[in-house]
């Protein structure tokens, strides 16, 4: 009994460790995130730039996840994510330097910006797959749950303290905030004790490896159609999480504090989301949990589209945020406990290859719809097939799971 005790407070340790050193990375790299948004703005009011700032922060990302995720089965990914840590710090730090010596081009922080995007996309996949290394698997939804709130919180958090730092000190300060905030969170990360997860078909090469990690992927039948799910719903989730600014200032008025609220509420049901997970602890069929919620997801992006004042419109809004929590952490436990820990890394980089890059390819085709036909009949549209999408995906990925069942009996 004693022993189990010390177990469990051991790992329970190890983990408040890793999610203190990842939540305050991200609460650094949060604040100057908004803050080099912000800057760029007010300095150019200009989309274009908007534009070019988004795609520096989102396509090396896309690029270099896939190495990071070879990386991540083939190295210690404690280390990895210091590093990581690491080196978004140092490009940081190079640019507030540049600024204090005067050389504040706006060129330099879309170059830092897609330093910054590189060093993301090596230590996400690490992320995902360090998380059963150390939690028992009949933990990791309520850990996943746990760690939703954080974010939540911080992401409540850091737009506010990007704004007063940004006007009380300007953008430099937000950089060394991001600094000090790397810095302690691989001084926390350096506490946790993970080993290397090593493989028997371990290969010299890094293609080969990344071939491995594809092939794996796509075979499987539940990891195929978690991607495609991915895929479909990310694709589709686009329009109310983009849009919904450009609908409340064409539908409901441009008063600062309604786009405000359309933001702050979306956060707090989001947080709620989290908490309910984290009380929960466990999702025992965690497809239906990823069909159900894409299927909220569908009905309560559809109710955006045709709610009759904005009051209604922020409840909708509040009830879309409560079910990501649920499905986030549905989606990635789901992978955690069907894939390989060797491959976990490889997995995890395809997920995100997918998430990055469905996001900028539906704005490609949603944003100058807009322009066409309201946000709120693109809305109600996407809705509707996010709800077949759910429904979809919960009959095809049980029947896998079932022919999987009886091929292991």
């Amino acid at each position: 009994m004693n022993q189990i005790t010390t177990e469990s407070a051991a790992w329970k340790k190890q983990v408040g460790w890793f999610l203190l050193s990842q939540n305050i990375s991200l609460f650094g790299s949060s604040v100057v995130g908004f803050a080099i948004i912000w800057h760029i703005t007010l300095t150019t009011s200009s989309g274009v730039w908007i534009m070019l700032s988004t795609i520096c922060s989102i396509l090396p990302q896309v690029l270099v996840s896939l190495i990071g995720g070879v990386w991540a089965d083939r190295y210690n990914r404690k280390y990895l994510i210091m590093l990581s840590d690491g080196f978004i710090a140092t490009a940081t730090l190079g640019l507030a330097i540049a600024f204090l010596l005067g050389f504040q081009r706006l060129e330099l922080l879309l170059v830092v910006s897609a330093v910054r995007s590189i060093g993301a996309g090596i230590q996400t996949p690490a992320v995902g797959a360090i998380y059963p290394q150390l939690v028992p698997q009949e933990s990791l939804t309520k850990v996943q749950g746990i760690n939703q709130t954080l974010n939540s919180v911080l992401l409540l958090l850091s737009p506010a303290v990007g704004g007063v730092i940004l006007g009380w000190v300007g953008i430099v300060g937000a950089f060394f905030v991001d600094v000090a905030t790397a810095a302690l969170a691989i001084f926390v990360m350096s506490r946790i004790t993970v080993e290397r997860i090593r493989s028997e078909k371990e290969s010299d090469s890094m293609w080969a490896e990344l071939k491995t990690g594809i092939n794996y992927t796509f075979r499987h039948p539940q990891l195929r159609n978690l991607i495609l799910c991915y895929m479909a719903s990310f694709f589709l989730i686009t329009p109310a999480a983009v849009l919904s600014p450009l609908l409340v200032e064409r539908t409901f008025g441009s008063e600062i504090w309604k786009l405000t609220a359309n933001e702050m509420v979306w956060t707090v049901g989001s947080l709620v989301g989290g908490i309910f997970v984290a009380t929960k602890g466990e999702f025992r069929n965690k497809v239906k949990t990823v069909s159900l919620c894409l299927a909220a997801f569908g009905v309560f992006f559809a109710l955006m589209g045709v709610a009759w004042n904005f009051v209604s419109y922020l409840i909708f809004v509040g009830i879309s945020g409560f079910f990501l929590p649920p499905l986030s952490t549905a989606q990635t436990v789901h992978i955690q406990e069907i894939t390989e820990p060797e491959v976990l890394g490889r997995v995890f980089s395809i997920v995100q290859l997918i998430t990055a890059s469905a996001m900028p390819v539906a704005i490609l085709l949603f944003g100058p719809l807009a322009d066409v036909v309201s946000v709120e009949s693109i809305l109600l549209v996407t809705g509707v097939l996010l709800v077949l999408v759910g429904i979809l995906y919960g009959r095809t990925a049980s029947a896998n799971s079932s022919v999987d069942h009886q091929t292991e009996g």
